[in-house]
């Protein structure tokens, strides 16, 4: 989650609380500047994500602590989980307004919602969402408090995974086109920005909407051809069974690409994949990751993984823990299975519940040890590091690094790597 604002944030101001993905936090930094240009004041937005029951909760748990905090507010919800459960949300006292996924981003909507009261204006404004047939990118110029800028190159999702909402709140997948990408990220970089991640829900899927069907390889050395000046290229998650050949390529051979990824694995024991309906196997997993290290071995791996899936056995989730060390997985997303109302996995045989959260607990110690490892390995090595604040930054891998003496935030800095506390590499 993400505030922006703070005690010394005027009375009459926008707010913004952002819960999950990168995209989220992209589309809140255009939402911000739309509702700025229509006039909106005294308003926050809570922009939520609907990828488990408990970040649903959360964004509930967090709207009542906004409307106790800043009574007199106007709360907007949106997001996944508005998109999904609006209902949920518009029957909640301290909410004003429920406003849909597409229509966040639209900057009518936000000059609907200046022009009338609070009282006046629709409650609800949600449309179907799989009616939606394109994406446009929302032009920023930077993302405040930060010296990496994520930049949406599509959104929506086609496929159907057993256990996922996301595609009922985002609807189907649709791209931005590559011209609009690569103007965006050379705005950014004249605008300072060192660092563009790539984002979208299902990335690797990019360009089959847009006329002659680019890959996502295809994108990204377009990218690297044309803005020269982007010193630091980042992907954000992938389904690695989607990578193309181009993709592979730049990997290989492109040094301002980071050398990380993050898989959307989910699970290590084929029959669980199925039951997930993912469109890979466990070994498909495996290929991957030693293929991708073979043609940049300094690369690493983050990984989703869910624990506790509908009719897991002790054995599937043996082969799901497993997976960490066969896959050479470095950081780790864990999700505890939390049963999503209208999706299939919801209806499936249950694990107890403690058992779940058991499960999920051994795969984050496993996650923890494999993080250590990597941080061993790191010792003495001279890095390039991306500073964020006075005293972090991260890697090419994506790994945080705390320096023992203050340091001016957005610059790449040259360090040797000194030490760790588990977490964190230090310099």
């Amino acid at each position: 989650m993400r505030f922006a604002g703070g005690n010394d944030t005027p009375p009459m101001s926008i707010d913004l609380v952002t819960f999950g993905c990168r995209l989220n936090t992209y589309e809140s930094e255009a939402m911000e500047r739309q509702a700025r240009e229509a006039g909106l004041d005294d308003a926050v937005i809570v922009n939520t994500c609907a990828v488990t029951a408990e970040a649903t909760r959360q964004a509930r748990q967090s709207i009542r602590r906004i409307a106790r905090e800043r009574p007199g507010a106007r709360i907007i919800v949106t997001g996944c989980a508005a998109q999904v459960e609006p209902g949920t949300f518009a029957a909640m006292p301290e909410v004003a307004q429920v406003v849909g996924n597409h229509e966040k981003m639209q900057p009518g909507t936000w000059q609907k919602l200046q022009a009338f009261g609070i009282g006046e204006s629709e409650r609800v404004i949600v449309d179907d969402i799989m009616a939606v047939r394109e994406t446009a990118a929302h032009l920023i110029d930077g993302m405040k408090g930060r010296t990496r800028a994520f930049v949406q190159v599509q959104n929506g999702c086609d496929h159907r995974c057993t256990f996922c909402i996301i595609p009922y709140g985002r609807g189907n997948s649709r791209s931005v086109p590559m011209g609009v990408v690569v103007e965006q990220i050379r705005t950014l970089v004249e605008n300072g920005t060192r660092e563009a991640v790539l984002t979208g829900v299902d990335i690797t899927s990019y360009g089959k909407d847009l006329p002659g069907e680019p890959r996502f390889g295809t994108l990204v050395r377009a990218i690297l051809r044309h803005v020269p000046e982007l010193e630091r290229l980042r992907i954000s998650s992938i389904d690695s069974v989607e990578a193309d050949d181009d993709l592979m390529r730049a990997l290989a051979e492109e040094e301002r690409l980071m050398p990380h990824l993050h898989l959307s694995l989910q699970a290590g024991d084929d029959m669980i994949l199925k039951r997930m309906k993912r469109r890979h196997l466990r070994d498909d997993a495996i290929r991957f990751c030693e293929e991708a290290r073979r043609l940049r071995p300094d690369l690493v791996f983050g990984a989703d993984i869910i624990a506790g899936f509908p009719t897991e056995t002790e054995a599937m989730f043996a082969n799901s823990l497993a997976l960490v060390d066969a896959c050479g997985l470095t950081h780790l997303h864990v999700f505890p299975f939390s049963p999503r109302p209208g999706t299939p996995a919801a209806r499936m045989p249950q694990v107890d519940r403690k058992l779940v959260k058991e499960r999920a607990a051994r795969l984050r110690a496993k996650g923890a040890q494999a993080l250590r490892h990597h941080l061993d390995a790191e010792i003495g090595q001279l890095r390039n590091v991306l500073t964020e604040t006075a005293d972090t930054g991260r890697t090419e891998g994506f790994t945080p690094v705390r320096f023992s003496a203050p340091v001016a935030a957005g610059e790449i800095r040259a360090v040797t790597i000194a030490a760790h506390d588990g977490r964190v590499l230090h310099a």
